[in-house]
């Protein structure tokens, strides 16, 4: 469903700016200038999309405020929240003006200074609004993860070890979830397998996680930008120059739950590196 624009003619430069910083964003955005055609009935192709829409974006101007179209796609969207108990008056200030009162107490997106700043709120509301997906890198969110490993053979006989990680967001609606599959090339599967023979096993994971540690650590940009509910991939290689064999690594990453309108970063070089240290603890307990 679109978020429909009211904007007064006097304000068609700031609104059509708006419309196209939403759509470049993924919103689904109806503006008059861009869906009606010569012989359109203005009335019922207006009517239809307010009635259709997930919400209205109201420009408020003194322009706006005198404008009869204006003043009746307000009294639609207002009765809108009357009868369907949700907010659909989304308002955003362009300029110090007389508002009715009905839109007084709400929080607005204000445009009076910065654009930038105005367009990042109203995406922000139009996300608890519709099922489109926004995009405004948010900060890391404090985390803890829930981390899970296991291993294996694929169908070309390759050693794989997989990671799953959860990450729970502090006050996060969401959680996110990242799989990891490190697949071993002939040469590293067939030093595992020696090792497994020799009744080793555990050595033939453990250099494997160090390795991509470092790797890791040496490479701070293995981050993923999730925009929506669909996953986003990436795959790499690294090498063990000391043990002269190397692998390639699949990360899938999604998030699951509320989409509050912000991207999330999710940084999974960082969980190579707790994966790391866990293991490494587990050996130095091991030890003592």
């Amino acid at each position: 469903m679109p978020v429909f624009i009211s904007y007064s003619h006097q304000n068609k430069e700031f609104a059509e700016k708006l419309a196209a910083n939403l759509v470049q964003h993924k919103a689904h955005v109806w503006i008059d200038s861009w869906e009606l055609n010569v012989g359109d009935s203005i009335i019922d192709k207006v009517q239809t999309a307010i009635e259709e829409s997930s919400a209205l974006l109201v420009v408020l101007s003194n322009a706006s405020m005198e404008s009869e179209w204006c003043k009746k796609e307000l009294t639609a969207g207002f009765f809108r929240e009357l009868e369907e108990k949700r907010v659909v008056l989304l308002p955003l200030l362009l300029e110090d003006c007389k508002m009715p009162i009905f839109l007084r107490d709400k929080m607005y997106a204000d445009f009076r200074s910065n654009f930038d700043e105005g367009l990042s709120k109203t995406l922000e509301a139009i996300a608890k609004v519709t099922s489109t997906t926004q995009g405004r890198l948010e900060k890391q969110p404090e985390y803890h993860t829930d981390w899970s490993m296991d291993w294996g053979f694929n169908d070309l006989g390759l050693f794989v070890l997989r990671h799953t990680f959860v990450d729970h967001g502090k006050d996060c609606p969401y959680v996110v979830l990242t799989e990891m599959n490190i697949v071993a090339n002939k040469s590293a599967t067939k030093r595992y397998q020696s090792l497994v023979k020799d009744g080793n096993e555990f050595l033939g994971r453990y250099p494997i996680i160090l390795a991509l540690g470092h790797f890791a650590k040496e490479n701070p940009q293995l981050r993923l930008q999730l925009e929506d509910s669909f996953p986003k991939k990436i795959n790499f290689g690294f090498q063990d120059s000391k043990l002269g064999v190397s692998y390639e690594v699949y990360v899938s990453s999604r998030r699951l739950g509320e989409d509050t309108g912000k991207d999330v970063l999710i940084d999974f070089g960082n969980h190579f590196m707790m994966v790391k240290d866990a293991i490494i603890r587990e050996m130095e307990n091991g030890a003592s």
